[in-house]
């Protein structure tokens, strides 16, 4: 007998949560903000809509469904299953932390605050939720298939993301390794940088599109569904020893960026989630492309 679905509903503390964490008590969190010219009414308001909207989309989930929910900290150690139906409660940015845990499953986004969020990722209003979570499990139900990165390092590590992965040194030092293609020959140009970013289409509307822009926009940018990435070299610097020819590019279908590290470390991390990055030591090497995997969000 087949299970019945799973709705996880996937949320982060509020901002005021953090302030209460910190802080102790509301008074004492309304204090500090206050000495600081700020008031705490609009925090609380921001909180009240994202308990709001939890408590609703757990209420449209179908009595015969199991559910469950999880934190954003606690992405990293939640096990996933197949028949899992995922609702990320919040910001365009949550889909994104989710998406990397996820082999497959439908993604519903609910906007926990209309208006302050972009709306690219968490498209839908919470009163919707029951209509979504059955076009999830409906054969041929509306999703997009939105392409995402992966890097897989020569110990089979292997790390997921949705909008861009990041190479490079933990803190403000400069990155050294190797830079080349698949198939290319010889080892690849030695550079040293400030890391290298690989992108997607849905990342084209953050941190990529910076770089793309700095760079003057010549290769038009992917579109979420798109099979392709471009990837840019963060500040490569010209040396005796290290060049600068190679500093941007697009990957398409069956494509790698191959980068040997020549640093005593480097971190490789998605979408933002630096706490839970591949760490990779002098002589290792990672290869960058375009993930067999996809996020179905429902539409």
């Amino acid at each position: 007998m087949s299970l019945a679905p799973r709705a996880v509903l996937v949320h982060r503390r509020t901002e005021y949560e953090e302030l209460l964490a910190r802080h102790g008590t509301h008074g004492q969190a309304a204090f500090f903000l206050s000495s600081r010219g700020r008031s705490i009414d609009e925090v609380v308001r921001r909180h009240d809509s994202t308990r709001q909207a939890l408590r609703e989309v757990a209420a449209a989930v179908p009595l015969t469904w199991r559910n469950s929910r999880v934190e954003r900290g606690d992405l990293d150690r939640f096990l996933f299953a197949p028949e899992d139906v995922v609702v990320v409660v919040g910001q365009d940015g949550l889909v994104a932390n989710t998406a990397k845990y996820l082999r497959g499953q439908p993604v519903v986004g609910i906007d926990s605050d209309p208006g302050r969020n972009p709306g690219v990722l968490v498209r839908h209003r919470w009163a919707d939720t029951g209509a979504l979570l059955r076009a999830a499990i409906a054969a041929g139900g509306p999703a997009e298939e939105l392409t995402m990165v992966e890097a897989v390092a020569d110990d089979t590590q292997r790390l997921l993301a949705l909008n861009e992965i990041y190479l490079g040194s933990s803190g403000h030092q400069t990155a050294r390794y190797r830079l080349g293609s698949d198939g290319e020959e010889g080892p690849g140009e030695a550079q040293a940088s400030s890391g290298v970013l690989v992108g997607t289409g849905t990342g084209a509307t953050g941190w990529l599109r910076s770089l793309w822009l700095e760079r003057g926009g010549h290769a038009g940018l992917p579109a979420p569904c798109d099979r392709r990435l471009l990837w840019f070299v963060r500040e490569a610097w010209p040396s005796p020893t290290t060049g600068t020819t190679k500093v941007a590019g697009e990957l398409g279908r069956g494509q790698g960026l191959q980068l040997t590290v020549e640093s005593d470390r480097i971190v490789v991390f998605g979408d933002g989630m630096e706490s839970d990055a591949l760490q990779l030591t002098w002589g290792q090497s990672v290869r960058l492309g375009i993930a067999d995997t996809s996020l179905r969000l429902v539409t």
